[in-house]
Formats: structure tokens, sequence, C-alpha cells
């Protein structure tokens, strides 16, 4: 057994719990104690227990890490404290930290793997175990931060496969936004291991607005949580409770009256015996017993005299007072210190008494239960609980707190010497509370060097709160379009506003990020810094995403950066990633890049060479030059067995890989993927796992391996839950097999993802894409107006590139068919024309233009265009779309119906239906069924009707004359209700007619109803 919370000696136990027994609890218990059961069999437990402060929650999940760590399971225990300047993922840190110091360096490399590098970045007391770990590579924000919650829940997993893992966060009311993420993101981890999650929280203020309210809602919809909230004891345990306080069996009468105070608080119970006793105690009162005693001198009636306190501050600060004045003013200290105080910080704000004596004022408070002992942190004490802390501080006056603050601040900034660095979130909570008497100045130097070290653990929702502190203390504006007529007016606020800049950049405020980054280098350039200038203008922000527009910043810092120069070449290598991406500008783009090759082979800088070669292969990708793509993949390749850059390698591969398999050489496809899994698994980049995933799931898509694309898929998922392309072929797989209700499911997902404010033109182009390919392969009309308002985004945007106008495109067109608009089925097959890449992906251009003209009714046209469709794809041999495309051709041939048209189109179908049945593509199995029962419907030689119509289009002609709507038109003929809808369209297209009533018309007069 293995625990990682205060262990106390028999003598202390008392003290720390509060000097009481547990009583009740039996329904909670049992509950707690079946997760338990179930954790320990290897189905991981989130319970989660709610209640008003003093109800028992943190008292409750101590009695269940006992009974864990009676039954052999290990225990961690983390803390939040309230507004007291803790780092980052603080009550995570503190179990793992204590771990990481009683284990085997072997053991802990192990059970942490490679893992271990990221963790060290939020705790580098790891690296006194584990000193040979080298820093991970570097990754964009959130996907480092990813990263760090994957590696934590990695480790807490292999710590827990042997041994079962009891973890309790206490106090999640005060915890920071990214504990509360990495909560979410462990729990999602817990069902199929043998961790229990426990968290305890105030109830009372957790509101809609409050951050925790969010991490719930997320927490309950796995079928993992559970939830317990506790209420006050009923009265026979509150009877019991006054006994273990005053050790006295009391009477009934005073079990009531004590009850109808407390109405069964435990805490506050607790404390109005220990107020009672010590009131019983008092000099001159009698001694013969403690009040409701056999011997009490006090009548229960006598009680009201007493004026037992309403409240639980009210008793808690009625038992302050009688405390000795010293132990009172070494207590209010301590409160304002924190939750928990260190005892030479404490001596060395308390010079008016000496150790001994200050010894004696502490043990004067561990004797009244207001305060306990840490064993195990040296001479560190803890409040016995919040609210005695709080009574502590609510009773001081605001210049005395004030000035508090001010002592600890100052005291603490001595203390801490050259590790002030690792403690700036404490120090700049205190020099905040101290801002009235010292001014903002230690306030801002700590806020900017705790936010610089919450950027460093991908803490962004703190390091912004850090870097906005410090701003507001200058006086500076963070938010709104008037911050950006706000100039920075010095360094300091330069800086800050850098540092905002940078989390907001990771964050959800991206356009606020740039506005910021410009205050921030408008400054250095006006100062003729150009150092700090050039850096704030080459930070690494993905151009593009969320429409943000980073290339006017890296525009100026070029004009600053000595030409030529290292510096110089970072940004145009940069600034042609920004020109390609963000602003379409290819020809701009190639220039830069160039340039930034020739700085970069100028001065022998290899690693700015495959960088930018690197980037090069994304602009050429997304301006769909091929054959430029594998040219520099093969040299950023040839290049990485000098330069220890393993993403561009697997980027390169990647890129090359995505190419080749467009093109239909899948030989060299795979042998670009099998190089890049292994590279991808040690660079640990998510996108990058997710994109070889992603590739390989399209492969097997050409032979239905529908199983392994759904493993494939999961996993990607799991790294990148809004991949837009892992999404399109999990729901591809789910179609073609009849999995309606699963395929709407990664649908929505799609949909969701663009509805988001950060979706760029690549998202909206590949959600137009993919709702348009799933709405043709089904039927529905429901996602038309999706695919409409994010292709035409792209389309009507003059920066897009040709890549993500490609996918627009396609998605505009099946728009088109699914709406039957002539005019814009017409201007679609037009732009296609001029499609560059035909094969590109799951649906080959020639395929879609054929589709439009047979709707359009150019049936010769659209069967030329299915025979340059099937001729690749018999070539690649990608089954499913050979199957979906023989439907299509097949069905054009049909409304041709030439000679030889249907013996043909027969054949089509039976070779289509023969790869449905092999594969299990039950969707468009139902669809050639459908095609094969029109055609044996239709007559060995087919009557010549008026204007080329077809036996079936007179047939759907006359029910359309009878007032038939497509639906009843459908069920009579039992088709599906999209060809009808398709013959409609064909009729009035070749009958002239601008609706059903002129076409009721033209039947009658032909003598067709």
């Amino acid at each position: 057994m293995t625990e990682f919370l205060p262990q106390q000696t028999d003598a202390s136990a008392a003290r720390v719990l509060g000097g009481t027994s547990f009583v009740g609890r039996h329904r909670e218990m049992a509950a707690l104690e079946a997760a338990l059961t179930e954790t320990i069999s290897g189905r991981g437990r989130m319970v989660m227990l709610a209640g008003a402060p003093g109800i028992g929650k943190t008292r409750t999940a101590q009695e269940l890490v006992s009974h864990a760590s009676n039954l052999g399971a290990q225990t961690f225990w983390g803390w939040c404290y309230e507004q007291e300047g803790s780092p980052p993922y603080w009550p995570w840190v503190q179990p793992i930290r204590s771990y990481i110091q009683r284990t085997d360096p072997k053991i802990l490399g192990v059970q942490m793997g490679p893992g271990a590098a990221d963790i060290c970045e939020i705790i580098p007391e790891l690296l006194d175990q584990l000193p040979d770990l080298e820093p991970p590579s570097s990754l964009e924000p959130e996907l480092a931060r990813f990263r760090l919650f994957e590696s934590i829940a990695t480790f807490l997993k292999n710590i827990a496969q042997n041994q079962s893992l009891v973890l309790v966060l206490d106090d999640l009311q005060w915890a920071d936004q990214p504990s509360l993420l990495l909560l979410e993101f462990l729990a999602r981890q817990v069902p199929d291991s043998k961790i229990m999650l426990v968290g305890t929280y105030r109830d009372v203020g957790v509101n809609r607005a409050h951050p925790l309210s969010n991490t719930l809602a997320r927490l309950a919809r796995s079928e993992a949580y559970h939830r317990e909230e506790l209420s006050g004891l009923e009265s026979e345990h509150v009877g019991r409770l006054i006994k273990d306080v005053s050790g006295v069996e009391p009477s009934e009468d005073l079990i009531r009256a004590v009850f109808s105070h407390t109405e069964g608080n435990p805490f506050f119970t607790a404390e109005v015996m220990r107020l009672l006793a010590e009131r019983w105690q008092t000099p001159g009162q009698s001694t013969d017993g403690p009040p409701g005693s056999s011997q009490d001198p006090l009548e229960v009636g006598s009680l009201g005299e007493m004026e037992i306190p309403q409240s639980v501050l009210e008793v808690i600060g009625q038992r302050l007072n009688r405390l000795s004045q010293e132990c009172e003013s070494i207590l209010t200290t301590a409160a304002v210190i924190g939750r928990q105080f260190d005892f030479g910080l404490l001596a060395a704000l308390s010079e008016a008494f000496g150790e001994t004596q200050l010894l004696g004022l502490v043990d004067e408070a561990l004797d009244a239960y207001l305060i306990q002992e840490t064993t195990g942190q040296g001479d560190v004490y803890q409040f016995s609980h919040a609210l005695v802390q709080q009574t502590l501080r609510e009773r001081l006056s605001t210049s005395r707190r004030v000035r508090l603050h001010a002592r600890i601040g100052e005291t603490l900034e001595e203390q801490y010497g050259n590790r002030i660095g690792s403690h700036a979130a404490e120090l700049a909570h205190h020099f905040s509370e101290a801002v009235s008497v010292l001014g903002p100045g230690k306030l801002v130097k700590y806020a900017t060097l705790a936010g610089e070290a919450a950027l460093a653990s991908y803490a962004h929702e703190e390091a912004e709160r850090f870097f906005t502190l410090g701003l507001e203390a200058k006086g500076l504006e963070t938010n709104g379009p008037e911050s950006a007529q706000d100039p920075a007016q010095d360094s300091e606020a330069a800086a800050l506003l850098f540092g905002l800049g940078k989390t907001q950049s990771a964050a959800v405020h991206r356009s606020l990020a740039v506005v910021n980054l410009n205050r921030s280098f408008d400054y250095y350039a006006k100062v003729g810094d150009t150092a700090n200038a050039v850096e704030v203008a080459g930070f690494p922000m993905m151009p593009g995403r969320g429409r943000v527009r980073v290339t006017h910043l890296i525009a100026k810092g070029l004009e600053l950066a000595p030409p030529g120069s290292i510096a110089a070449g970072k940004l145009l290598s940069r600034y042609g990633w920004a020109l390609g991406s963000e602003l379409g500008d290819y020809q701009k783009s190639k220039e830069a890049l160039d340039q930034a090759l020739v700085i970069a082979q100028h001065h022998n800088d290899q690693n700015l060479e495959i960088t930018t070669r690197s980037i090069a292969t994304e602009v050429d990708l997304f301006h769909l030059r091929f054959p430029e793509v594998l040219e520099n993949c093969d040299k950023v390749l040839e290049m990485a067995h000098r330069v220890n850059l393993p993403q561009a390698e697997v980027l390169a591969h990647i890129n090359a890989s995505m190419v080749s398999w467009t093109m239909g050489d899948y030989g060299r496809a795979q042998r670009h993927l099998d190089a890049a899994v292994p590279l991808a698994e040690k660079v640990r980049d998510n996108v990058l796992s997710a994109g070889v995933l992603f590739i390989n799931a399209a492969t097997a898509h050409h032979n239905g391996e529908w199983d392994r694309i759904r493993q494939l898929t999961d996993r990607g998922l799991a790294y990148v839950p809004t991949h837009p392309a892992l999404l399109l072929a999990r729901g591809l797989s789910e179609y073609d097999t009849g999995n309606l209700s699963a395929g709407d499911l990664f649908a929505s997902r799609i949909i969701r993802g663009v509805e988001s404010s950060r979706a760029a033109d690549f998202e909206f182009a590949f959600a137009a894409y993919s709702i348009g390919i799933f709405s043709y392969m089904t039927g529905s009309t429901e996602g038309l107006e999706t695919i409409k308002d994010a292709a035409l985004k792209v389309l009507d945007s003059p920066s897009a590139t040709p890549f993500s106008n490609y996918f627009a495109r396609i998605g505009m067109a099946f728009w088109s068919i699914l709406s039957d608009d002539a005019s814009e089925m017409d201007k679609q097959y037009q732009a296609l024309e001029n499609a560059v890449v035909r094969t590109f992906a799951y649906v080959p251009v020639d395929r879609v233009q054929g589709i439009l003209a047979a709707r359009l009714g150019r049936l010769d046209q659209a069967i030329s265009h299915f025979e340059t469709a099937m001729e690749f794809l018999l070539q690649v041999n990608t089954r499913p779309t050979i199957a979906w495309t023989e439907y299509d051709y097949a069905e054009a041939l049909l409304r041709r119906n030439g000679p030889g048209d249907r013996s043909q189109s027969e054949a089509l179908i039976a070779h289509a239906s023969s790869i449905c049945a092999e594969m299990g593509m039950s969707l468009l199995q139902g669809r050639l069924a459908t095609l094969q029962e029109e055609i044996e419907s239709q007559p060995a030689r087919a009557p010549i009707y008026p204007d080329g119509l077809t036996q079936r289009e007179v047939e759907v002609l006359s029910l359309v004359a009878a007032g038939k709507t497509d639906r009843e038109i459908a069920e009579e003929l039992f088709i599906a209700l999209r060809t009808v809808t398709t013959h409609v369209g064909n009729i009035l297209n070749k009958i002239g007619a601008a609706n059903r009533t002129e076409a009721a018309s033209y039947a009658t007069r032909q003598g067709l109803t």
C-alpha cells in the first residue's frame, strides 16, 4: 500500500480529523465502497462529493481513503486552495511530486516512459530522479498541453496497473482552469483502468458561470460518473458526535437543542460542542461536568442563555475569542499566508515571539483543533478547515490585511532567493493584495514571471489571468476594440502584452492575440529595440487559423530585421507560410521561401533550411503543386539524417504519402506511411499522429476494411477529436455499412467543428466536402444549409488556397445536385472543368462531373466522365469507390436507354452488387436493388415518347399530373425518394416546363395521363 496524503502519528491523528470519529454516512459510504470495488476489478470510476461547507466532504473522502488503503490500494491526495497564488496544476503536482520523491528512478522511468519529459515541465524536481531527460520536441501550445495530459494519464494508469489507485482532489471549487481540464481528460481514461477519481466541492456558489460547472456537466456524460450530495447528519448521529467531542453521553434535550442550531452539519456541531465545553471550563463556573451530563449544573432550558451561535462562522469566531491574544495574532498572520503555512515564515513574520514561545502558541492552536500538522512536509501546518481561515481573514481590517500581504511578500522574496521564479504565482498573489501600499511595481514583476511560467506549463488560462493582472495594474485595457488604440507605455507593458498575445493565441482569443502582439511590437519598434520587435513578429502563431491574419505583423518585423541575417531568414520562412496559406499568394510565398533558403545556405543553418523546405511542402500542397511537394519532401528527407528535426521528417513523409495516394501511387504512399509511423510515435505530435492514422484509414477504405478504419479513426480522434479528415473517414465507413445513426453522429461532429469561431478556410471546405458526400450517399437534405454556407465562405474568399477551393467546389457541386438547382449544377460543372487534380481523395472529379451532367440531361457527356473515372479507379482498385461510381454510371446509362445501354447498366449493377455483398456495403446495396428493379420494370424495347422521355419518366409524369407528391410517387412506384426527385428534374428539363403545374398541362396535351 502506498499513500500520498499527510500521514499522522497516533498522537496527532485526532487533531487531523478534528478530534471526532466518523459517524453516519452509511448510504454514502456504501456507494463509495461499491465504486471502489468496481475500480479494483478494472472498471474505474469518477465520484464527486458535494455539499455545504463543513458538511463532511473531506472527512468522508478520508474514510474512503482509509478503506482503500486497507484493501491494498494506493492513495493520492491533492488540495485546491482559494486565492493563495498556487501554481497551475497544484492539486495534481502535490501527489505526483510526493510519488516521484519516494520511487526508485528505474521504476519511475518505466512508468513514465517518453512522457517523463512532458511531466518534468510542471514538476522540475523530476530531473533529480531522471537527470538524463531530454526536452520534449516543441509543439503548438494546444498540442503540447494535450501531450502533457496524455503523459500524466499514461503515468497514472501505469501506476495503477498492478495496484489500484484512488486519487482525491479536495475543494475543487477553487481549482484552476488547467487542473479542471486535466481532470476532464483523465476522467475519459478512467473507465478502462484501475483508477478511482474522487472530487469534493462546495455546491454553494457553483453556478453556470463558475468554471467547475462546465467541468461537472462534461463529467456527468460518462457512465463512470457518480455524484453524492452530502446533507446534515440525522439526530441520532449528531448525538454520537456530541458524545465523541464531549466524552459524555448527551441527553435527548441537548441533542435536540444542538441539532436545531446546526441542522446536523458535522463541523458546526463539533465546533458548538467545543465552544460549550470551553465555556463550561471557564473559571468561576461549576466544574461538575460538561453541559448535558448528569452532573451538568446547567439545565437544557438554560442553553438559550448561553447564546449558542447561529452560524458556523459565528461559532468559530467565538472560539477564536477564547484563545490567548498572542495565539489569535499568529493565527491571523497564518490565515493571510494561506491554508497551509510554514513555521519558518510564520516565525519571520512574528518577531515579537521567540521560537519557544511561538511553538507554544502553535500548540495552543493545535489543542483547540483549529490547525493540524502535515507530516512529511517539515514544519508545515494547515488550518483544520477552510472556514477557520476564512473567519480569521474576515476579522481583519482592510488596512491590516493589506500590510500583512506586503510583509509576507517581502519576506518570501528574501527566503526564496534564487528560487524566486518558481514561486512567482505566490508572490504575485501577495503583491496584488498589497498594491495600495506598495504600488504596482512588484505585482507587475511577479505577474510577468508567473504568466511566463504558466505559459511554459501550457496553463494558458492561468497565464492570461496573470498577464491581465499585470496590465490592469499598469492601467492598460486588455479586451475590446478600444485596446488596439492603447499603446504600451514602457518595456514592462510591452512584455506583458507579448505574454498576453502568446497565451491568447493558444486559447480562444486569437483575434485579440494579434492585437496585443502588434501593441507589443509597436512599442519595441518605436524605442529601437529591434531584437524584441523581431521576436514578437516571429512568434509562431499558426497563420490563417481562425481567419486571423498575421502576415502584416511578420512584414513589419522584416522591415526591422537586418537583411541577410538569421533573424530575417526565420521571418521570411514564416512569411512564406503566411502568404501561401493565409493570403493564397503562391508567387510571393515562393519568393519569400526562396530568400529564406538562400540565407539558410549562406549561414549553413541546416535547421532553418529544413524548416523552410518543410513549410514549402505545405505551401505547395495548399496550391495543389504535387510534383513540387514530392521534390521538397525528398530534399527534407535527404537532410533529415543530418538535422535532428523529426517533426519536419514526419511531415515530409505524410505529405509525400498523401500526394502519392492522391495520384494513385499506393505503393509509394505506403512506403512513406511505414516510415512515418515510428517517427510520429517518437515525436508524440498528436496532429502528425492523427495525419498518419488518417492516411492509413484512407488506404484501408480501398479494400473496405471497415473495422480497421474504426480502430484507426478511434485512435486518431483520441489525439485530435475535431480532425475533419478522420471524421470523414469514419463517417464514410459507417454510412457505407448501413450504420446511418453512427454516420450521422460523425457528420454532426464535423458540423459542430465549423460552427466554432476558430474555423479556417480548410475546415469550412472540408465540412462542405464531407457533408456533401454524406448527403449524396443517404439522399438526406438536412445538411444542405451547412454545405452551402461552408462552401461559400471559401469560394467567396479571395485568399482561399486552391486546396480549400477544391474541396469547397466538390461540396457545392453536391449541394446543387441535392437541391436540384440546374443553374448551379451547370456553374459547378464548368468550374470543375478546370480542376488541376482530378483524382483527389474519395471522389474523383470526373465522377462528380458525370453526376452533374446526368442530372442536366447531358447523358453522353456524363457517360464519358464516368468512363474516365472508372479507368482510373480500376487501375488503382479502390473498390468501394468503384462500386459507387458504377451505380452512378449505370443510372446514367439507364436514362439514356440507347442501344446496349440496358445490358451495360445491368453488368455494372451486377459488379457493384458483388463488391457490396463482399464488403457489407448495405447502403449502396439498397440503391443498386432499386435501380435493378427500375431496369426490370422497363420493357425490353422502350416505346418512343415525346421529347425523349423514358418509360419511367412517363410514369412519374402521370403521377405528377395526378397531383402526387414526390414521396407519394416513391411509395407508389417502390423507388427511392431521391430517384423520384431526379426524375422530376429530368422531366422538367426535357419538356421545358418551369414547374409541376406546367408539367401536368404538358402531360394532358400529350395524352400521357
